[in-house]
């Protein structure tokens, strides 16, 4: 009798030994998917987007290979280079800043993400971003492409990185923070000048 409850005891303590060694964390999918960034507008969002096209993993159409469903989910470099963008959202603007500690000009905003997100250094001015890459139609416009205006008379004075669906992040000017404008909006449409596609994402 007292070896059967000797076994019992046994029994219990390795069971509740196993079942505190699995922890919370190890029971949980080590690769989650990012989640997608928020539009401010409620009204305009990015384009849904073909997942397959946003993976690395996923082999071509009509390779007559099935994606391992368990194998993780990759993005590509304009993925990256949005959803960094997207966390940047309302740092103040700062005359020449080019640091998240600083705040950002316009220029300063964009070559901090894709120094940050991808490693390309860009020129440090709007004037030289735009006559770096090639050039881009509008019609053409891809996540991650760079939108230029004339905002004081003739030359390139602004910068903004494109997302998709006419939207673009930016840091605007003095007193006003990074944020999501339209293309379509007067103001942006009447002094667009352009866009370009760095080298990174040809």
């Amino acid at each position: 009798m007292a070896s059967m409850r000797r076994a019992a005891v046994l029994h219990f303590s390795v069971s509740a030994l196993l079942f505190a060694c699995i922890s919370q964390p190890a029971l949980s999918s080590p690769f989650l998917p990012p989640d997608r960034p928020a539009i401010d507008s409620p009204d305009i969002g990015l384009r849904a987007t073909n997942d397959a096209t946003m993976r690395v993993d996923v082999p071509a159409t009509g390779s007559g290979v099935a994606a391992d469903a368990k194998a993780p989910v990759h993005v590509g470099p304009r993925r990256v280079l949005a959803d960094f963008a997207m966390k940047l959202r309302n740092i103040a603007y700062r005359h020449g800043g080019s640091e998240l500690s600083t705040g950002f000009d316009c220029s300063g905003f964009v070559r901090y993400v894709f120094q940050k997100s991808l490693g390309l250094d860009l020129p440090t001015n709007s004037t030289g971003q735009f006559e770096a890459g090639s050039e881009v139609n509008r019609d053409g416009l891809k996540m991650g492409d760079l939108v230029f205006f004339r905002t004081q008379g003739r030359r390139v004075s602004h910068v903004g990185i494109y997302l998709d669906n006419g939207l673009f992040i930016h840091s605007p000017s003095r007193g006003k923070r990074v944020r999501i404008d339209h293309l379509a909006e007067s103001y942006w449409a009447k002094r667009f000048a352009g866009a370009r596609r760095p080298d990174a994402l040809i």
